[in-house]
């Protein structure tokens, strides 16, 4: 048996990975031998890089393909469905990956238990399926929805949940902040809020940001969206803490809608209060549509109607 990687600050996982796998007999989805699966994935992001592969440094995607590729004996490239920034975390992450049909398990239930034998306790397989090739974890996918967790309580986020909670012990008024997000909802140019790429649009169509209190001192923002350009979601909740705090108020949110490069009046919040909580498909029948429209390039917003929704989805971005 492969010894797992040792890692600092490490303690041992009491939670069962939750199976859905597929048992029947494999054919090859299509006719280059090669089945696609699909894998949800879980991970506690505090000590990787972010999801991405990079040389010399610790990722998810370079620890799932090492694992991944040690237990089929064959090389493993992944493709993700949010490709999350360095200290966040995941609890609905998706990817897929094309392997050959002679490698897939008998028994596809024993993958997943050598993975969870072989993979950090910080991440985590928790199922596996056989899809159509037309399905793609990045493309094929209709919406992302994060979690932002922070306390503001005086003494910090609780112990055993220092690693999802930002400490932010300030006084917010929730109103406030409610009634700032209300002025995001749509379709927008968010190029105030995103780190700009070269050749990469800001155009997004956010569809949900709400906020709650759970117990006085906690406090989530719940954000939906059909895609997400890099730190958009860290940088909208850093926005939203201003006017929480009184330091800015809603029509200074609506102003940075307009603006056509990032804003430096932007704080981006802390990335460990973030989690991927799930990414929703369409059904088999409509996956290589949606694949294909996702892939369309969008252009500009006209400043005067950007509060419409385009039919045209952006293409996902780093989160």
């Amino acid at each position: 048996m492969t010894s797992p990687p040792k890692r600092s600050i490490r303690r041992p996982s009491t939670a069962s990975p939750e199976i859905d796998l597929h048992i029947e007999p494999v054919t090859p989805s299509r006719g280059d031998g090669l089945v696609r699966l699909r894998l949800d994935i879980a991970y506690d992001g505090t000590e990787y890089s972010g999801w991405a592969r990079q040389p010399l440094l610790p990722t998810v995607c370079g620890v799932l393909e090492v694992g991944l590729s040690t237990v089929l004996r064959t090389p493993i490239n992944l493709t993700v469905a949010g490709r999350t920034d360095a200290g966040v975390h995941a609890a609905g992450q998706v990817a897929h990956c094309d392997i050959p049909v002679e490698v897939l398990p008998e028994e596809p239930p024993r993958l997943v238990r050598r993975l969870a034998r072989l993979l950090p306790t910080d991440v985590r397989v928790r199922g596996l399926t056989v899809v159509p090739h037309t399905f793609d974890a990045r493309f094929s996918a209709l919406r992302r929805h994060y979690t932002y967790r922070l306390s503001t309580a005086a003494y910090g986020a609780d112990p055993l949940r220092a690693r999802d909670t930002v400490s932010w012990p300030h006084q917010l008024d929730l109103q406030r902040m409610q009634d700032a997000s209300t002025l995001l909802l749509g379709e927008h140019d968010f190029a105030a809020f995103c780190r700009r790429r070269v050749g990469a649009s800001t155009v997004r169509g956010l569809q949900r940001l709400q906020w709650a209190a759970h117990g006085g001192d906690v406090l989530t923002a719940d954000v939906s969206a059909d895609a997400f350009c890099h730190s958009m979601v860290r940088s909208l909740v850093g926005a939203l803490l201003t006017v929480g705090e009184g330091r800015r108020d809603a029509a200074w949110i609506a102003e940075l809608l307009t603006a056509d490069a990032r804003s430096s009046a932007v704080t981006v919040a802390p990335a460990h209060g973030l989690t991927l909580i799930a990414v929703d498909y369409p059904s088999v029948s409509e996956l290589a549509e949606r694949a294909e429209v996702t892939r369309a390039v969008r252009g500009p917003v006209a400043r005067s109607s950007a509060n419409q929704r385009s039919s045209v989805p952006a293409p996902d971005r780093t989160e």
